[in-house]
């Protein structure tokens, strides 16, 4: 995650190194860190342990719970988290889910469904962690740039 802030900050927001947000990356890589990470890890291993078995339809299976399950929660509550540990009001945070929460979990569902297909079902085991990393990278730059923009008040 820290990784996709960096970018995120330096490539697409153009800030230059004077202006680069130290405490955002921290804030950022802290989240990935302490929460990301470890939820993703413990939900891809349930949901291993509710489809057991591999094949074509069971991946599919997979990818659906996945994503309308787990990710509009998920994407969520990483939005929320970022904002609070960042120290903006409820009031704000609601706002942001309004703003945004819905851009990006469109956003998630034209990248994540079809790498998680393909990964699932061609990439051999060994290979999918840096398949799902190597697009996280990508994903992250843009959540981080996301969930940076300013809160615009709607009435």
């Amino acid at each position: 995650m820290g990784v996709g802030d960096t970018i995120a900050q330096i490539c697409i927001e153009k800030k230059p190194l004077e202006e680069f947000n130290v405490k955002r990356l921290f804030n950022y890589s802290l989240v990935g860190l302490v929460y990301v990470g470890p939820s993703l890890r413990i939900w891809y291993g349930g949901l291993d342990k509710m489809f057991p078995s591999s094949g074509r339809k069971l991946q599919y299976k997979k990818v659906l719970v996945d994503q309308g399950i787990f990710a509009p929660a998920f994407i969520a509550s990483i939005l929320t988290i970022l904002m609070g540990i960042n120290g903006e009001k409820p009031e704000a945070i609601k706002e942001k889910l309004k703003q945004d929460y819905k851009d990006i979990l469109i956003t998630n569902y034209k990248i994540w469904p079809a790498v998680m297909i393909v990964n699932f079902s061609f990439v051999p085991v060994n290979y999918q962690v840096l398949v799902t990393q190597t697009v996280a990278v990508l994903w992250n730059i843009y959540f981080a740039w996301k969930a940076n923009q300013p809160v615009i008040k709607i009435e």
